[in-house]
């Protein structure tokens, strides 16, 4: 964690809203992590990632609950280190988050969390019985960090999610995209991410000495993720998504531009989780997924600017992303604002 990282105000209010109820025993509690309490009045502010690491720590402390009182029932402190314990023990990704969510099902009465595979796509689903708008809200983005987070973590690298929709509404903030991807839609029918399903199929790379580095880590790292904001790889996909798909420049040349040779510029994406071609692809994603939810461009010509020779190259990619066509995504998405 770097002094410059920091998160938005908003997701310390999933950690506050068990206080919520107790103004002056709140504000100490801001007051010791070193977080103005007026900023809680203003979401999209910026809290300090070290700040947000401390409140997470008190709060677990003053609710005895590692789900901050967002659960009828809740997870006594220990929960949380107890099923990672249990999960490095398993082969692979896809056994881990199955045995991760029914773990978590132990413990929480009200969230309740499913995997499927779909052939090349694989779907986390929620289901949640809150009966409080608020806590539904918060509980449901909290869940779906831990087992994103927890994915990343067991496998050592990052999972790129493909497709994020939420029953609820929320005002836009700047961490949507570094924490559920840029297909992200709010409003939508249920609550569930998506993403490749071949991911399931990387072995777990985490042992007990790594495990208790990662839960002395744990509060920040769960909402920063497997993603350095100052490192090489948000570099690179700064440098992508600031130019033309014509003039992204080949590894060799990156690597030359970092002053780095392309067999040192391939180990410290790796050290990151990711690879040049992978943050490519990603990036590939997010044009597309944003042109064709805010632009008028035609189909063809958000093919060409993503590099595709063919329409019908662009159609299979895209279908290979998300299950369904360009038109017919834009289409569902454009209707709904429409509406």
């Amino acid at each position: 964690m770097r002094e410059k990282d920091s998160v938005a105000a908003y997701f310390v209010q999933a950690m506050i809203h068990g206080l919520g109820e107790d103004p002056q025993r709140l504000r100490v509690a801001l007051e010791q992590a070193g977080i103005d309490p007026t900023l809680m009045e203003q979401p999209t502010a910026r809290v300090p990632a070290s700040a947000f690491a401390a409140l997470w720590l008190i709060q677990i402390r003053e609710l005895n609950d590692e789900f901050f009182g967002l659960d009828s029932h809740g997870m006594p402190p220990g929960s949380f280190a107890l099923i990672c314990r249990a999960l490095i023990q398993e082969p692979d990704l896809h056994k881990a988050m199955r045995q991760c969510l029914a773990n978590f099902a132990l413990f929480l009465h009200d969230f309740r969390g499913t995997l499927t595979v779909r052939g090349k796509r694989a779907v986390i689903s929620l289901q949640n019985h809150s009966p409080n708008c608020d806590v539904s809200r918060l509980g449901e983005e909290t869940f779906l960090v831990l087992m994103i987070s927890l994915l990343c973590w067991l496998g050592g690298r990052r999972i790129p999610i493909d497709r994020a929709d939420f029953r609820h509404e929320r005002v836009s903030l700047s961490d949507d995209r570094l924490l559920w991807g840029p297909n992200l839609t709010f409003g939508a029918e249920r609550t569930e991410i998506e993403f490749a399903s071949h991911y399931l199929r990387l072995p777990v790379v985490q042992d007990l000495t790594s495990l208790k580095v990662f839960l002395r880590t744990a509060p920040q790292w769960l909402v920063i993720r497997f993603r350095n904001q100052h490192g090489l790889a948000s570099q690179v996909h700064q440098r992508l998504r600031s130019s033309h798909y014509s003039q992204w420049p080949t590894l060799q040349a990156f690597a030359l531009e970092q002053h780095l040779s392309p067999s040192t510029f391939r180990r410290k994406l790796e050290r990151e989780g990711c690879s040049y071609q992978e943050i490519k692809d990603e990036v590939r994603r997010g044009v597309a997924f944003e042109q064709l939810r805010q632009s008028k461009a035609s189909i063809c010509d958000i093919a060409e600017q993503l590099g595709f020779q063919e329409p019908s190259a662009f159609h299979r990619a895209f279908k290979k992303w998300t299950g369904e066509s360009p038109g017919r995504y834009r289409a569902r998405y454009q209707g709904e604002l429409a509406e």
